[in-house]
């Protein structure tokens, strides 16, 4: 909070929090800053004060000044990399997939955060992880695992490791159908260099992970939102889009979806595995939460065994959000051309973490503390949807796995924005849409919103508005 006894003035204290957050992202391009009498009103400051702290950011050149209007973030110059599609293209895609990630994980406060996209850190703690890595740092072995570049396609061991796991879960294949990425999101990014050229359609669900809208903009892609409900993808928009534009790609997270919970339905999988041989498009599935999804989950890549089917996974929900192993897993046709866009971008992937994750595995470490953040997870749900409900959310799917999809009755951007200066930083529903549209939905993180603090502030919040 801004202080009078400060050495440094509160107009400049003001200029450099909303700086702060001009440059996080937190206030995005084109954002409203709140009136000189609201801002004064919610920072108990005179308007005086408020006038010089906008005149600073005036002359920083972060914001515009617009007659009869107010004040805004400025608009970046440059243009946006990619068209959405016909029917959108009223709304561009807003969404820098850098700064949401600042946004999403910088740190505002020691509270915990109700926006945030991971476990907290005090729950992935372990000591079999610190364990793994020490064996493997001899100088010996240090010294042959680092002087020289690793595999092309990933750690041998950790790809046997992960084929026997898929294999476990219904998705039999070779080790050589597996690519290993700094991460998920590298997964999904090799895949997308791979199969894709400029102006192509790709097909996301939405509300969806703004990352990936962003990540596909940048690269050229015509970005064709498909709503996402309780069972799947709504089938008719995708005919609908199959016949008009011929899309390359579906994306999907089809197990405990980002931001509702929901799981792809045996029915709906089947149609969408029929639509994709019918129009001939691939099927990316996603599947970062596999490691906290119920037994027997319904996966398109186990139904289609990676025909048109491409699967990624990754460790870094359950494990270690830093060390950045992902996979890929896809059909054999395409693994030699994924492996050259790997090669493009990173050449290998560091072998010291990968064989490291192969102990973990190997000798079901991983699987027991996967285990054991299920049951916590599970007791922490209970608790934050009780609190969440009786300070008036309306949660408008079925809570489940990591995030909660909630109605809060308010715009949520806006609320964002009251909520950061009590050191809360919240998931607003607009960063799920591939046009950013103004919601009152917001995801909740279930580990993070036990604290009945943060409840207290919401409603006080909200009661503003």
């Amino acid at each position: 909070m801004l202080t009078k006894t400060a050495a440094q003035p509160l107009s400049e204290q003001l200029a450099d929090r909303l700086a702060h957050r001009i440059r996080d992202r937190l206030l995005p391009p084109g954002a409203r800053l709140p009136s000189v009498r609201e801002c004064a009103r919610l920072q108990g400051v005179s308007p005086s004060t408020v006038v010089s702290a906008y005149d600073k950011l005036l002359a920083q050149g972060l914001i515009d000044a617009r007659k009869n209007r107010g004040f805004f973030v400025r608009e970046p110059r440059t243009a946006p990399a990619g068209p959405l599609p016909s029917a959108r293209r009223e709304q561009p895609v807003q969404i820098d997939a850098t700064a949401l990630m600042r946004g999403m994980f910088h740190r505002v406060s020691d509270k915990p955060q109700p926006g945030m996209g991971v476990f907290p850190a005090d729950w992935l703690e372990s000591g079999f992880m610190p364990s793994a890595v020490r064996k493997l740092t001899s100088a010996k072995a240090i010294n042959e695992v680092s002087l020289h570049y690793g595999e092309p396609a990933g750690d041998a061991g950790l790809r046997q490791a992960l084929a026997r796991k898929l294999g476990d879960m219904g998705l039999p294949l070779e080790a050589g159908q597996i690519v290993t990425s700094v991460g998920a999101t590298h997964a999904l990014d090799i895949i997308s260099r791979t199969l894709l050229r400029p102006g192509d359609p790709v097909m996301v669900e939405e509300p969806g992970w703004a990352v990936e809208f962003a990540r596909l903009a940048a690269l050229g892609a015509r970005v064709l939102p498909v709503p996402r409900g309780p069972d799947g993808p709504d089938l008719a928009v995708m005919a609908r889009y199959c016949e008009a534009h011929r899309p390359k790609l579906y994306v999907s997270v089809s197990v405990l979806h980002n931001p509702t919970g929901h799981c792809l339905s045996p029915a709906s999988a089947h149609r969408l595995l029929q639509l994709a041989g019918q129009h001939d498009f691939h099927v990316v599935e996603d599947d970062t939460y596999s490691h906290l999804a119920p037994p027997h989950a319904t996966r398109l890549s186990v139904l289609d065994g990676l025909q048109r089917t491409l699967y990624v996974g990754g460790f870094a929900k359950v494990l270690a959000p830093n060390w950045r192993v992902g996979f890929l897993a896809a059909p054999a046709d395409l693994v030699e051309p994924l492996i050259h866009t790997k090669m493009l971008s990173t050449l290998t992937t560091p072998a010291l973490l990968e064989k490291a994750l192969a102990l973990c595995i190997e000798q079901g470490q991983l699987r027991r503390h996967a285990e054991r953040l299920r049951a916590r997870l599970d007791g922490a749900r209970a608790r934050s949807v009780q609190l969440a409900r009786a300070a008036g959310c309306r949660f408008v799917a079925e809570p489940a796995g990591l995030f909660g999809w909630v109605d809060t009755g308010v715009d949520t951007d806006v609320l964002a924005q009251r909520l950061l200066d009590d050191g809360y930083m919240i998931a607003p529903g607009a960063l799920f849409h591939a046009g950013r549209q103004p919601s009152t939905l917001m995801r909740i993180n279930f580990a993070t919103t036990q604290d009945a603090a943060f409840w207290r502030v919401y409603r006080q919040r909200v009661s503003e508005l």
